[in-house]
């Protein structure tokens, strides 16, 4: 990662480093000089006395011009790193000769002059159609002296007309009235002016200035810090840039952590261009949790490193859950005796069981689709059948259908299930329902029977909270109330991709 420079409160320009990089400072005082007697000041974003990079952003009818520093271009940015180097220069200019340093290995008046130094010049090149991406582009370099662009050569001296010239006073009027009647320039469109503001922004940090974000709508932050994330990401330089964003999203705190439970595929990938953990974790917990919803997005927008990451978190829940639904299915519970309950030894325990089992397995299925309309026909009135005796209870029985927790449709079902098994007080197989189910049988259905159908149907709903719990962890900065899947995914230093590339 790239050192950054300390710009102080007064605008100067200061840095940690060597006498030749810290020697800005000593301008300072002549800076405030400057300001005083009408000179050019040296600051922030035209350092007129020591920056030696131009760099003209035009959109629309508006350009915005930074003389800046190569030094802290070059490290904040790998673009400007290569594009300033001698061996840019050298492929650039081949045969035309020698631009590192312009005169230093020449004979002339200019090389013998070391009050001549290079200065590399940008523009903005928006390209020759609307799906070309704007992108600066180096110009021809010219030298300047290192007292600032306004103290070159004189301009050479011309004749003026003389004063009985009747044209030349013909001449100023015209263009006296001219110059009244000049028409305003055009209003810059909003896309301009976010270009504009993204380059600027882009510079400021670069300078250690804050950049100017949404402070208070987090939508309009969100789409801001997104657009220099992707500026910065052209010019190599996420590694400056990246802190800043994460700084500034953090603030929101709260707000931040329900947006990202809102869109985790955007915030994914935003955490990851601004390497930023807290971010990229949150998303990823999120990402995971609702697989494989978003999946085409992010084969789309994130390199394959990320997809890896979540595939293999994606597998290792699968296992867990795999595990934990066979637990389910095998619990059961224990006559006095200590034996498993069977039709044999309990038989309304054992239908207690079978009850649970059935809730378990329709609400970890998809549901069935539904027949043709045409095909169907009027609903049974024969599905109850006789219940005289046992065997026609299992008829019955099969034609119950337990009703799934709600929003079933809506929302992964594995993921639901256990955040209801893993609930207290419970929330599913209520007394409506446990009595609906034993009136099935009513030889068996009695005051007292349906208060040990209930006590032993809690202690079933006991033994399968303690079974779901270590899916109940959440990872999560924010809350997880509201969300259906499972948010217990752990996210490690190895799981940060930007830390092993």
């Amino acid at each position: 990662m790239v050192s950054q420079m300390e710009v102080e409160p007064s605008n100067s320009l200061a840095r940690r480093g060597p006498s030749s990089v810290a020697s800005s400072s000593r301008h300072r005082r002549g800076s405030r000089q400057h300001r005083s007697t009408g000179y050019i000041s040296n600051e922030f974003p035209e350092f007129s006395h020591t920056g030696d990079v131009e760099i003209l952003v035009r959109a629309g009818s508006r350009t915005n011009r930074y003389l800046l520093h190569r030094l802290i271009l070059t490290q904040c940015s790998g673009f400007f790193e290569a594009s300033t180097s001698q061996e840019w220069s050298r492929a650039s200019n081949e045969g035309g000769g020698e631009l590192a340093r312009i005169g230093e290995d020449s004979g002339s008046e200019v090389g013998r002059n070391r009050d001549v130094k290079k200065r590399w010049r940008y523009e903005l090149d928006t390209g020759t159609n609307r799906d070309d991406i704007p992108m600066l582009v180096q110009k021809e370099n010219k030298a300047v002296s290192v007292f600032g662009a306004n103290d070159a050569l004189p301009p050479p001296v011309r004749n003026k007309p003389p004063s009985s010239n009747p044209s030349f006073f013909r001449s100023v009027a015209n263009l006296s009235l001219a110059s009244s009647h000049t028409p305003q320039a055009p209003p810059i469109s909003q896309e301009d002016l976010d270009l504009l503001n993204d380059y600027d922004n882009l510079f400021r940090i670069f300078y250690n200035y804050p950049p100017a974000l949404d402070s208070i709508d987090i939508a309009t932050a969100y789409i801001q810090c997104k657009s220099l994330l992707t500026l910065a990401d052209l010019y190599d330089a996420l590694a400056v840039v990246g802190p800043r964003i994460d700084h500034h999203l953090l603030q929101f705190q709260s707000r931040l952590w329900k947006q990202i439970a809102k869109y985790p595929t955007s915030y994914l990938k935003l955490g990851y261009l601004a390497q930023s953990k807290s971010v990229f974790q949150e998303a990823l917990i999120h990402v995971i949790g609702a697989w494989p919803q978003g999946e085409r997005h992010i084969r789309r927008e994130l390199p394959d490193s990320v997809l890896e990451i979540i595939e293999d978190k994606v597998e290792d829940m699968a296992d867990m859950v795999g595990k934990i639904e066979g637990r389910l299915f095998r619990l059961n519970l224990t006559t006095s005796r200590g034996e498993r309950v069977t039709p044999q030894n309990s038989y309304l325990d054992w239908l207690v069981v079978s009850l649970f089992r059935q809730w378990l397995a329709d609400s970890t299925s998809p549901p069935p689709p539904l027949p043709p309309t045409s095909a169907r026909g009027p609903p049974s009135r024969n599905g109850g059948g006789t219940h005289g005796s046992r065997s026609s209870h299992s008829h019955s029985q099969a034609a119950l259908t337990v009703a799934p927790p709600p929003n079933y449709e809506a929302s992964p079902p594995t993921g639901r299930t256990f955040r209801t098994l893993g609930s207290f007080p419970a929330n599913y197989l209520s007394h409506d329902e446990c009595k609906r189910f034993l009136k099935l049988t009513p030889e068996l259905y009695s005051r007292d029977a349906l208060k040990r159908f209930e006590k032993r149907m809690e202690e079933l709903r006991g033994l399968a909270r303690e079974v779901v719990k270590p899916l109940m962890g959440c990872c999560l900065l924010g809350s997880a109330e509201g969300v259906a899947y499972l948010t217990c995914t752990r996210v490690e230093e190895r799981d940060f991709p930007w830390l092993g590339e």
